[in-house]
């Protein structure tokens, strides 16, 4: 599987692009056809300013979540949790067809 990262109004250090790369890459485990995972950090301007967009690309669709937190780490975990639930929810959708 392949994962782009992309940071936004900051440069990634090294450490937080390894994070990233090994929360995401459990997320293979749950889906077999998953190519690309995009994973765009960036700052906003709240008090949970660290801003991760996770975006799954599955044959038919796209999934997509987004978190807010106040570190990029803690970010990228809710990111994850929530991403494999919907991989999971998804499944059950298309076998039940």
């Amino acid at each position: 599987m392949e994962i782009k990262i992309k940071s936004l109004k900051f440069d990634a250090d090294q450490k937080l692009i390894d994070y990233v790369n090994k929360k995401v890459s459990k997320i293979a485990k749950f889906y077999d056809g998953t190519e690309v995972a995009d994973v765009t950090l960036s700052l906003l301007q709240e008090p949970d300013n660290k801003n991760v967009k996770l975006q799954f690309h599955i044959p038919g669709e796209d999934l997509v979540i987004e978190r807010n937190a106040k570190t990029f780490e803690e970010a990228v975990t809710d990111c994850v949790d929530a991403m494999k639930e919907k991989i999971v929810r998804s499944k059950e959708k298309r076998f039940e067809k």
